[in-house]
């Protein structure tokens, strides 16, 4: 198992049995990309920290963002049968069981987060940044606008700004908590944000183009987006310039990575480029 992989698992292993704890597992433990977790890792070990500083932020964020797919695949919302290759967890439970899951795995990261050893100054700037992130602000304000304004986009603009909160905040986090946990200030996290955001909208852009690339066996999760008649970049912009959109956006991420004094981002930088390449 990788590092996350045994921290999460400690984790749920504090947790008392029941249903709702096989449901939040049957999810966390699915295995999946663990791209917010090991951007936090590679982040601290970049700042030259050992990655055990970063273990209860990591889980956390990695427990918020598999609530966030729980809630999404839910019938009121993308209604998909399929996510990481296996029945979605409304499928493989009921629906009920899911909600109190994504609920469970969202408060419980806080609880897991402020158990962290660090400075108490950091692990209450970190909280803040991760609540920010994956909340009305954040997150949640893109699932927001991607359900209630998806019918009146009509413009790359539109949809860039639903995928900066839906998709941007929660990989944003990561790196704007490891620079935390380093010490950094304000203006080079906020630099981390901005590129988070890069990274997050091409991420977007690269689902959207494995979403008519591949089947849903393929591509591991429902092709819930033309189904649903959903606007994408896409639909607005064609493949091609989809691509090159994409490409763009990973090179100012890695660039704005690259440009950060005092860390090492070849590990970092590396892990994204492999991202770039993925076909799930």
């Amino acid at each position: 198992m990788t590092r996350i992989e045994d921290v999460l698992q400690q984790k749920l292993d504090l947790l008392p049995a029941s249903r709702v704890k096989d449901a939040m597992a049957y999810s966390l433990m699915a295995g999946g990309k663990r791209i917010r977790p090991n951007f936090l890792y590679e982040v601290v070990k970049g700042y030259g920290l050992d990655e055990s500083a970063a273990d209860e932020f990591a889980a956390a964020i990695e427990m918020i963002h598999t609530y966030s797919l729980i809630h999404d695949d839910l019938p009121a919302m993308d209604n998909d049968d399929l996510r990481r290759g296996r029945p979605t967890n409304h499928k493989a439970f009921d629906e009920a069981a899911a909600i109190l899951a994504g609920d469970g795995l969202l408060t419980y990261a806080f609880e897991v987060a402020s158990s962290s050893k660090q400075p108490a100054d950091k692990v209450q700037k970190c909280i803040s940044v991760l609540a920010r992130m994956a909340g009305p602000a954040g997150m949640v304000l893109g699932q927001n606008l991607d359900i209630y304004a998806v019918n009146g986009i009509s413009s790359i603009h539109d949809l860039y700004l639903i995928e900066k909160y839906k998709t941007g905040c929660l990989l944003s986090a990561p790196l704007m908590m490891g620079a935390i946990l380093a010490g950094q200030g304000d203006d080079v996290i906020a630099k981390w944000h901005e590129a988070g955001d890069a990274i997050g909208l091409a991420f977007q852009i690269q689902d959207d183009i494995l979403d008519i690339e591949l089947t849903p066996e393929e591509f591991g999760k429902s092709n819930s987006d033309e189904r649903n008649d959903k606007v994408t970049s896409i639909t607005l912009l064609g493949k091609d310039e989809a691509e090159k959109e994409m490409n763009a956006l990973y090179a100012k991420g890695k660039n704005l990575i690259a440009a950060f004094e005092g860390f090492d981002g070849k590990k970092l930088c590396a892990m994204i480029e492999a991202i770039e390449t993925r076909r799930k």
